[in-house]
């Protein structure tokens, strides 16, 4: 199974890129993934949110094949926790999925059009709001952590 992180605009805290890259390292032992990053969308200053929405779900969706399976990573999602998240994984290898798409949106959320194309599938890391780019890292030691549940390996305690 591959898996990706698609979020848009780059990272601008370099702690944030060194805790990112970290854990990419370590996820190479474990699975295939991807971050992928969308450039910004340009002039936002002038669009409502409802429009900047539907302009970052024109560039997220041009990513997707038809056969990739898409979560969303939003707040209104439930959120499992790690044990729960190691289980998630364990059943989409097991059932066969191919390529497994993560979304980070904007900071206003997902266009509708995203919700559908997602089936209403959606996660939340917690229940309180932090910036997308904070995200990044917090997934990717979050998948770190869901691969080394499923190893059995002593990351995490419980």
């Amino acid at each position: 199974m591959k898996i990706t992180l698609l979020c848009i605009g780059k990272t601008d805290e370099s702690y944030l890129n060194t805790g990112i890259d970290k854990y990419l390292q370590r996820l190479k032992h474990y699975v295939n993934f991807t971050l992928h990053i969308i450039p910004d969308i340009k002039n936002t200053k002038h669009l409502s949110a409802e429009q900047q929405k539907a302009k970052e779900a024109e560039q997220l969706l041009k990513q997707l094949n038809t056969m990739d399976t898409i979560v969303l990573l939003d707040e209104k999602g439930t959120a499992p926790r790690s044990v729960d998240f190691a289980k998630y994984l364990e059943r989409h290898m097991l059932s066969g999925t191919q390529h497994l798409v993560f979304i980070i949106g904007g900071p206003y959320g997902f266009d509708d059009s995203l919700y559908k194309r997602a089936q209403k599938s959606k996660l939340s890391l917690s229940n309180m709001t932090f910036s997308h780019q904070m995200i990044r890292l917090f997934f990717a030691e979050q998948l770190y952590r869901a691969f080394s549940i499923l190893r059995g390996e002593p990351y995490h305690h419980e």
